[in-house]
């Protein structure tokens, strides 16, 4: 494998990481900003205020997205590291 080849798939590999993480970041964050909001409005400041939301938060976007995860490291794996090994 030549270096464009190997710098080529390591990005694919780096962006499927970013895809796969956006759904679960994404929610972290807007989960994180209600949160807070809602901490400042009220002047409530409570350490598992911030954590019990978020946390919930996450797992529920994460069970609604772990087919689109698997579709997606499945899809690349398939074109782009089976080849690879392989020799193709």
């Amino acid at each position: 494998m030549n270096e464009a080849a190997y710098f080529d798939t390591l990005r694919e590999a780096l962006w499927t990481g970013v895809t796969i993480a956006m759904p679960i970041l994404g929610v972290a964050l807007v989960a994180g900003l209600a949160v807070g909001l809602f901490q400042a409005l009220t002047s409530i400041q409570e350490m598992t205020l911030t954590f019990v939301p978020k946390l919930l938060a996450i797992v529920v976007v994460f069970w609604m997205s772990m087919n689109f995860m698997t579709q997606t490291l499945v899809s690349f794996f398939t074109a782009r590291i089976i080849p690879l090994i392989a020799g193709v």
